[in-house]
């Protein structure tokens, strides 16, 4: 037989809507929506962007590493780093020269294409924000990465 002892919510809220995962997942989703929008004018998707944030950071780095980096699994990872690599967006090379790490690097096209659709992606951020007061901005930052955090991540 089930138990159909209401649990109790871990904090006082009126219905899911008022749930922090809730809202998180809302923001997000947001989040996603307008840049996905915003970068398809740039020809790229989110995680591709993402990847060349991250190269253009911290050059040569290898596919673990941008799949860590932009939260997707090592095979997702290869796949947007094959279309980077299509687009001329990227190079890495044929062969390891130590180990099996293949350091991905930008290609000036790359770098270029990163360029211009960072203006979009940071206009994103910043209509974003703009619902947050400046000066609470640094605790929301904070609270945001206690929670992830808290969550072993």
């Amino acid at each position: 037989m089930e138990d159909r002892t209401p649990v109790p919510p871990p904090h006082p809220a009126r219905d899911v809507t008022e749930h922090v995962g809730y809202r998180l997942k809302r923001t997000s989703s947001a989040l996603r929506n307008a840049m996905d929008k915003a970068l398809r004018e740039h020809g790229l998707t989110v995680p591709q962007y993402s990847c060349l944030e991250l190269l253009d950071q911290r050059p040569g780095l290898s596919n673990a590493d941008l799949a860590r980096g932009t939260f997707v699994t090592r095979q997702s990872a290869n796949v947007v780093l094959r279309g980077l690599e299509g687009s001329g967006l990227v190079t890495r090379p044929v062969s390891a020269e130590h180990g099996r790490t293949l350091p991905v690097h930008l290609t000036p096209a790359g770098r270029e294409r990163l360029h211009s659709a960072r203006r979009a992606v940071y206009a994103v951020e910043e209509r974003m924000i703009s619902g947050v007061p400046a000066g609470r901005l640094a605790t929301l930052l904070t609270d945001l990465d206690a929670m992830a955090d808290a969550l072993g991540d």
